[in-house]
Order: C-alpha cells, then sequence, then structure tokens
C-alpha cells in the first residue's frame, strides 16, 4: 500500500564501481498481487541515487516512465546526515514518486537523470501543518480526504464568559472532500460554522467527542478502554507533493495501572483513503499490552438518522463501517490492522485489537471516504477498497535499481 514498505533487491543497491559515473539510474518496480494498485508510492534511498549519479541535486533531477514522460516526484530530508559540506545531495533522504499499476500489470520500469534544467515545482496533493489558528488544531489531507485533531489549546478549561471551546479527546477528525485541490487552509478561513455546510468542495460531517473518531487509539483490558488526552506536541517530516510525514506526541496516562506513552507517525499519500499509521507505546511492567484502534459507532451529524453497517473482517484483518444518512449523502471509515488479534468494542466505539510490545511500532490504516466525492460510492465497492488495501499492506512492491 504505502511505500514505507518496499523490499529493495540488495544485490543491484551494490552498485559497481563503473557505475558511478552512470548518466541515469534505471528502476523497476514489481508485485505479486493481480490486482491494480493505484497511486503506488515508490521510494528509494537517496544514498543509491547519490551512488549512481553523483552530485546530484533535488532541483536538478527528472523521473521518467517506460514511455519517457516526466513523472512528479518529492525529495526528502529526513536523514541520518543532517548537513552537506560538499554541497552533493548527501542530506537528502529519499527520492518518492508513484505509478499506477493496472490490474495485471506486475512490473514497471522508471529511470531517474540529471537535469541541465531546473526541475518544476510540482502541486502538491497532500499537506499537513499545525494550525494555530484554531485553537492548535492539527490538520492534513491528499487528494482524496482530509483529517484533523486536536491539541492542547482546545483542551485547556474556558474561563468564564470566553465562549472558547472545550474539548479532550485525542479523537481521529475526518473532513469529507469533494474536489481533488487542497482545502484545508481555505476550510479553516472560511469560520467554523461554513465548513459543517457542504457549500460545494464538501463539509466537516463528522462527529469525535470522546471516541476514538476514525483511528484514533487506547489501551484495552478486557473490558475497558484508557485513552490518552489532547495530543501534547507535533513535528513535520515531509510535506510533499508526493507523500506527508508528520509526528503527534501524545503525554503519559494510566491505563489500568500502566502509565503509557504514544507517538503517532502518520504517513499520508496521495491518491489514498486510508493514511498509514505507525504508533509506538511505551511503557514498563508488563511484556506487552493489548492496544485498541477504535471507530465512533456514532459518527454522523445530527438529525442524520444513519444506517450503519460494520463489517469485521478476521482474514484481512480490518474493520469497517458503511454510514448511510438521511440527507448527508454515505460515508465510509476503515481500519486496516495487520497484526490484528480479534475485535471488541465499548459504549462509543467498534475496536480491533492487536499486542504490543514497548518502543515497538504498531502498523494500522485508517481512513474515509463519502459517495459523494464519486471515487466510491456503495457498501460493496467500499469493502472491496479496504480489502485491496489489506492486500497492499501485506505486498509491498519491490524495487531493484541498476545503472546505466
Amino acid at each position: 500500500m504505502n511505500s514505507m514498505l518496499l523490499h529493495f533487491t540488495l544485490g543491484t543497491l551494490l552498485l559497481p564501481t563503473a557505475a558511478l559515473a552512470a548518466e541515469r539510474l534505471n528502476v523497476t518496480v514489481s508485485h505479486d498481487l493481480a490486482i491494480a494498485r493505484p497511486s503506488e508510492t515508490i521510494t528509494i534511498p537517496w544514498t543509491e541515487v547519490n551512488r549512481a549519479l553523483p552530485g546530484a541535486l533535488i532541483q536538478r533531477i527528472v523521473v521518467k516512465d517506460s514511455k519517457g514522460r516526466v513523472l512528479p516526484h518529492q525529495v526528502t530530508n529526513v536523514a541520518p546526515q543532517a548537513k552537506d559540506p560538499k554541497n552533493i545531495g548527501a542530506a537528502y533522504g529519499e527520492l518518492i514518486f508513484q505509478h499506477n499499476f493496472a490490474a495485471g500489470e506486475k512490473a514497471a520500469t522508471f529511470t531517474v537523470e540529471k537535469s541541465e534544467t531546473l526541475a518544476p515545482v510540482f502541486p502538491a496533493k497532500v499537506s499537513a501543518r499545525y494550525v494555530q489558528e484554531r485553537l492548535d488544531d492539527f490538520a492534513w489531507e491528499n487528494d482524496r480526504v482530509a483529517h484533523r485533531t486536536y491539541g492542547p489549546a482546545l483542551a485547556a478549561p474556558a474561563e468564564p464568559g470566553s465562549g472558547k471551546e472545550v474539548l479532550v479527546t485525542s479523537g481521529l477528525d475526518v473532513w469529507f472532500k469533494r474536489v481533488d485541490y487542497p482545502v484545508v487552509d481555505r476550510w479553516y478561513n472560511k469560520g467554523h460554522d461554513h465548513y459543517h455546510k457542504d457549500e460545494g468542495e464538501g463539509m466537516d460531517m463528522y462527529q469525535v467527542g470522546k471516541s476514538r473518531g476514525c483511528g484514533g487509539t487506547g489501551v484495552w483490558d478486557g473490558s475497558a478502554l484508557f485513552t490518552s488526552i489532547n495530543y501534547k506536541s507535533w513535528k513535520v517530516l515531509a510535506n510533499g507533493p508526493v507523500r506527508a510525514v508528520f509526528e503527534l506526541t501524545y503525554d503519559g496516562w494510566d491505563a489500568g495501572g500502566t502509565k503509557v506513552t504514544e507517538v503517532k507517525r502518520f504517513t499520508v499519500d496521495a491518491g489514498h483513503q486510508l493514511d498509514q499509521i505507525d504508533s509506538t507505546f511505551t511503557f514498563a511492567g508488563p511484556r506487552e499490552i493489548t492496544v485498541a484502534v477504535g471507530l465512533n459507532k456514532n459518527p454522523s451529524d445530527k438529525n442524520q438518522d444513519p444506517k450503519i453497517a460494520v463489517v469485521k473482517n478476521e482474514r484481512d484483518p480490518s474493520l469497517l463501517q458503511w454510514v448511510q444518512q438521511a440527507s448527508n449523502g454515505a460515508m465510509g471509515t476503515a481500519i486496516v490492522l495487520p497484526s490484528a488479534s480479534g475485535f471488541a468494542e465499548d459504549a462509543l466505539n467498534h475496536l480491533v485489537l492487536a499486542k504490543v510490545e514497548s518502543g515497538k511500532p504498531l502498523r494500522y490504516y485508517a481512513g474515509a471516504v463519502w459517495d459523494r466525492a464519486g471515487h466510491i460510492v456503495s457498501q460493496e465497492a467500499w469493502t472491496a477498497y479496504v480489502a485491496q488495501a489489506a492486500a497492499r499492506a501485506k505486498n509491498p512492491v519491490k524495487v531493484t535499481l541498476g545503472a546505466r
């Protein structure tokens, strides 16, 4: 599903000495599934680009497909080496681009080349940012769906007469889009009441409250869910145009006698309904704890008389909802949790469970869809999409590199 899962063919990564002066880096991407894999994100360590194309720089490379078409690409600066004193691109992290694999297309080839001209700035399809103008919200989006979650300012008590909103929750919100361009900045500028109405671009109609929202986490003791409060701090690691990566840190909380802290790393790729989330829990005492990832049982806007179908798939494993509303259309939410150990529920949430050890990330995928966006318009289509997302997560693409 996401390219953080890529498997590289190591033999081809050790390029021979003669290849160090190559004019291009040849890339072959393959996989074993028969299904289509739209918006498959491909990542290549910049060390390998630099090995094949010495001195290649972010503003002077081009990525092409097998037909010679230039592809939008991104180079991150998340790297072990933070400085580049020789100005050779050593501090870059990864080269990122995407390909739409058709059904039955199990391999595709690309080239990475130096360019004499400046590379264009590609339109951003993803973004993530701290929203200081709205009580420490943190918001992110791609070309399909937007989300936000809540920071310490929203949790702080209101001064008498201030009218300030107060909400204490680590649940994840959804903003449903009907357009493929960014909306977060415009919706915040529109004002609180306006983004709760569909004025052509979509709307915020999802309810979070004290629930887990769409993909929030907690610690499950077999009968009760212990949750963190609003995030404490944030860090943006990459921000488009193809992929955004950011982290949210949650202060420690009492999970039934065990103090637990959490850091969530979100990987948001263009063209996907689900984001990849890596949650790392730190605790002392027990060897492992049970973590629950949840979907709000009552996600609809007020007065929508929703008809909610819940599907628990042990084979994938995944948990999804299809919510038919009276006047706001239908929405779907989903969690894919490859290491799931079972399902549960409490008064507010449907939950999927997994065992975790302290300091070891738990990877899952969470997201949503709205039928009025036109991409997925039925429960059957949403169920199929989630199943394919699970299959992609279990069967990452393989990247082989060579130089010419």
